[in-house]
């Protein structure tokens, strides 16, 4: 009996550091998810006024006589 107590107070134990350490993970990658979706939404402010700029100079440029 003893021995089956121990037993499951280790895999209890292994349980609760896995649990643990699967948070620390979580946070992590949900921190990692919020820097990512910053930096993919200034990517797309840049990628507008890019094609802004381009759609701009377009309509500078003198057209071609056929």
């Amino acid at each position: 009996m003893d021995a089956s107590l121990k037993s499951l107070e280790s895999k209890v134990n292994d349980f609760v550091a896995l649990c643990k350490r699967l948070r620390l993970d979580n946070h992590a990658l949900r921190q990692q998810l919020v820097a990512a979706e910053s930096e993919n939404k200034q990517l797309v402010g840049k990628i507008n006024a890019a094609k802004a700029r381009i759609e701009s100079l377009l309509t500078q440029m003198p057209e071609e006589e056929a």
